[in-house]
């Protein structure tokens, strides 16, 4: 009976401290304050900590649960990280631009002026990134707990070819291996909760 309320308890631990983690990372992606961002990486820590102790299996629902809060985590969290991890990179040298992108300077001809853009020598770049990184941890959380990671190649893949065009500038090779890696490696440990929590 003791290991049996031992078992519950540690399955009530892991899902509130994911929870936890879960709700700083919204606040980071709602507020953009990086403290949050922080506090979430370090709540995800301590749930991949705890998924590592073998005590046994919990209810079936509790698997559900730490799956669906794994995923949330995944696709809300990966943005603050992503940003956290530029802002530390370039130390916010890369001016950002109106529509998510960034702001780089044209190479030898003049871009089409866009709306809102008042310098003709800079043009932005990598626009969309919040809504691709989205759907890329989505897709990525999606391809590891469905058992098939390889799809994770086929993402990166598909990402590449679309940003193809827009990586001429050094600062926007830089800001998309940064970004999408940190992308990747937060929602690849997201995921990794799940399996590690099960087994």
């Amino acid at each position: 009976m003791t290991f049996t309320v031992l078992t519950f308890l540690y399955w009530v631990a892991l899902l509130l401290v994911t929870l936890a983690s879960l709700t700083c990372a919204a606040i980071a992606f709602k507020l953009h304050r990086q403290i949050f961002a922080i506090w979430a990486m370090a709540g995800l820590v301590v749930a991949l900590l705890l998924a590592a102790v073998t005590v046994g299996a919990g209810p079936s629902a509790f698997g559900i649960v730490i799956g669906m809060l794994a995923v949330a985590l995944a696709v809300i969290g990966g943005g603050p990280i992503a940003v956290l991890a530029l802002d530390l990179a370039t130390n916010n040298s890369v001016p950002p631009g109106q529509h998510g992108g960034i702001m780089v300077l044209n190479a030898g001809k003049p871009a089409p002026t866009m709306a809102g853009v008042s310098d003709p020598e800079t043009h932005e770049v990598l626009r969309g990134g919040v809504t691709i990184g989205i759907l890329e941890r989505l897709a990525v959380a999606g391809a590891i707990l469905a058992g098939f990671p390889e799809a994770i190649a086929v993402v990166v893949a598909i990402k590449g070819v679309g940003r193809f065009t827009e990586l001429a500038a050094a600062e926007s090779r830089e800001r998309f291996i940064i970004g999408t890696l940190s992308s990747l490696i937060w929602a690849c440990a997201c995921a990794a909760l799940v399996p590690m929590a099960l087994t």
